[in-house]
Formats: C-alpha cells, structure tokens, sequence
C-alpha cells in the first residue's frame, strides 16, 4: 500500500510541475496552496480537494481518504492546517484522523487480492491550475488506471488524457532524479511525450480500447 504526502487537486496535478505558471502539487499541502494563494483562497482550495474525496468519491466509491503527512510537522504557520480540519470536522462529521499505516492495513484487509475498483469525478475550483470550466475524471484498477478531461461549458468531448497499463514491462529509473518513478507506457497526463497529447477515446487502438471496454467502466 503507498499513499502519497497529500491529496492534489486532480486538475492542477495533471500538469507538469510549474507549467503555464501554476503548481501542480496544489490541493491540500500548505505550502503549495496557503502560501500561493493566501488563507481565505487557500482554504477554498483546501476544502475544494477535499470534497472531491467526501463529496462525490464517497458517492462513487463507497469509501474516501484524503492525506497530509509530512508538512503539517514543518515549522510554518498552521492556522490555516488548523482551519482546514474545522472546515472538515464541520461538513463531514464522520471523517477519522488516522495515521497512514493504519488506513494501509485497513485497505490491505479489504482488498486482499488487489481487486479495488474506483473513480473519481471533478469540475474546477477556478483557483491556480484547477480550470472552472473543465471536467476531470479518473477511474483506477489493478489493471490501468485512465483519466479523461472534457471542457463541459462547451460540452466538449472528453479526451483521454492518461491510460496506463499495469500489465506493460516496467523497469526502474536508470539514470536522473532518483525521484522520477513515474509510469509511462500508453499516455500520460503530464503531456512530456509526444505521444502524450489528448485523444478521443475512439483513437485508441483496438487492444486499448477492448482493455477499458472489458473493464466495464462507464466513461460517461
């Protein structure tokens, strides 16, 4: 089981880095989203991704996490850290403050065979990188896991914009940032490659789309 620091906001995350001058990695990590854009819109933000995970993903997966790690012990102004977690408290009194290791092992109960099947949907805050007018949705699998990106103001069609595969030959980093440990095969969201850029589901090839159509997922 890994889990990442902290949840991003699935429109800023599929940029690369600090592209078009937003960050990638906002969300719910302090620095990336208080300290850009201040308390009252960081919060915004923060509560934002949080419900992508509460609101909808509960609706949609019948569970929902969001994490926080390793920021909230740095030496910076909390207040805001402090606000987000009323906010939370408030609107989904439910929610439980876990460690990540405790969530790990309750995942690897429930999912012993690795069959987990889930999906997440969004449309833009407005703030930084996270579009207003786009639409988001991610569905993930032991086999792929696939996002597509569709502007809905203008009912444009969705775009695949990340498929990738589980069953490729993956191979660690063999030279640059020991921290590059991304999986490229198919596409990927981060738009890097040229064979990156959007595309149609119907532009897939036959094998990929027969993969997602075997899946029974609803890209709809």
């Amino acid at each position: 089981m890994n889990l990442d620091g902290w949840s991003v906001d699935f429109l800023a995350g599929r940029r690369e880095g600090f592209a078009d001058g937003f960050n990638s990695r906002m969300g719910v990590g302090p620095i990336e989203t208080l300290g850009n854009h201040g308390q009252e819109t960081g919060l915004k933000e923060m509560m934002h991704t949080s419900a992508i995970h509460f609101n909808s993903g509960f609706d949609l997966n019948k569970f929902a996490w969001v994490t926080n790690c390793w920021e909230l012990s740095l030496p910076i102004d909390v207040s805001g850290l402090t606000a987000w977690l009323s906010e939370i408290k408030k609107q989904w009194p439910d929610v439980k403050f876990i460690t990540q290791g405790e969530f790990g092992l309750i995942w690897r109960e429930h999912f012993k065979e690795n069959s987990f099947d889930y999906r997440f949907e969004e449309k833009g805050s407005g703030i930084g990188g996270s579009d207003a007018n786009m639409e988001i949705k991610w569905f993930m699998n032991k086999t792929f896991r696939l996002a597509t990106l569709r502007d809905f103001e203008k009912d444009a069609e969705p775009l695949v914009i990340d498929f990738t595969r589980y069953d490729l030959k993956a191979k660690e980093p063999e030279s640059g940032s020991t921290r590059n440990w991304s999986l490229f095969n198919v596409i990927n969201q981060k738009q890097i490659r040229p064979q990156d850029q959007p595309v149609p589901f119907s532009a897939l090839s036959e094998e990929n789309r027969n993969i997602i159509k075997n899946s029974k997922i609803n890209l709809e």
